[in-house]
């Protein structure tokens, strides 16, 4: 059944891939007249997230917000596609690091660097940062459960000579690239909800107490790695500029929570600023009014 519906879907995506760009986006706002009006994919866990995070807002600003936002989501989730064709220096152009000198400088330390992310911008073209990079750039991920999407995934990095390390192996994969003497920049979304079990440590994120997800900081304060938050701004459509804002250089020496804390609130700072830009789709709070497990740090 995995590879029926592989081979089902996949000429679509690849011929939505290799659409012109002008008729590519306007084939995204046909998907976003279908997905928002017709459709109505996830209206209420949108509009009840937005509220959520920001009470103070009118149910018509709410409104303009959510309509922004599927606009985006439907060209975010269609220039994935574009990942199958796109060439190295049109990628280079639409994904463009306005501090390129100043991730250089990280680079040449000669230690290993974990870059946290967000879902906010185009997040699946951040492996563009890997084609301006000195060092190797490895992207961290939840393997897909069909696999042959899963092998897609690959392809698509392999496309550039970028890797994948699944989210449940990167401890023991980044301690054996030290081993051999390989330096890379690896990068994370951090913004995920854990698992209830999980949820060691409770904080505000947009003005409400969840659980967060510490795997990030986790593998930086146990292997010393530097730390980046990847500011990404959408400029226009199809078009992002990013920039790298260190956490720390000595995750080790920090306090708990330390890294984690940072980069919530940068974050967040992005979030409130152009709140349409963030996956507002997925239930980051799910577990707000969940009772947290024994032990765990509210803070």
């Amino acid at each position: 059944m995995q590879l029926l519906i592989y081979r089902l879907v996949y000429p679509i995506i690849l011929g939505i891939s290799i659409l012109p760009w002008r008729i590519f986006y306007f084939f995204s706002t046909c998907i976003y007249l279908l997905v928002y009006y017709i459709l109505r994919y996830r209206r209420k866990t949108v509009t009840e997230n937005l509220k959520l995070a920001f009470p103070e807002k009118s149910d018509k600003e709410i409104k303009h917000i959510r309509k922004l936002f599927y606009k985006h989501m439907c060209d975010m989730f269609l220039e994935m596609t574009k990942s199958l064709t796109i060439s190295r220096e049109e990628l280079i152009k639409r994904y463009k690091v306005v501090n390129l000198e100043e991730f250089h400088e990280c680079e040449r330390k000669n230690k290993n660097i974990i870059t946290l992310m967000g879902h906010y911008g185009s997040f699946e073209w951040s492996n563009a940062v890997d084609l301006v990079s000195i060092n190797p750039c490895v992207g961290i991920y939840k393997p897909i459960e069909n696999k042959y999407f899963d092998r897609l995934a690959h392809r698509i990095r392999g496309r550039f000579n970028s890797r994948l390390i699944a989210s449940n192996k990167v401890a023991r994969q980044i301690i054996k690239d030290k081993q051999d003497g390989t330096i890379c920049s690896y990068g994370m979304i951090s913004d995920q909800s854990p698992r209830l079990m999980n949820g060691k440590y409770w904080t505000d994120f947009m003005g409400t107490k969840v659980p967060i997800f510490l795997g990030g900081e986790f593998l930086a304060q146990r292997l010393d790695l530097i730390v980046l938050y990847l500011h990404v701004e959408k400029v226009k459509r199809g078009h992002y500029e990013v920039r790298f804002i260190p956490i720390t250089e000595n995750s080790n020496t920090e306090d708990k929570y330390f890294v984690i804390k940072k980069y919530l609130q940068l974050l967040e700072s992005q979030i409130r600023e152009k709140p349409q830009y963030y996956l507002w789709t997925h239930k980051r709070w799910k577990h707000r009014n969940a009772t947290p497990p024994e032990g765990a740090v509210i803070d």
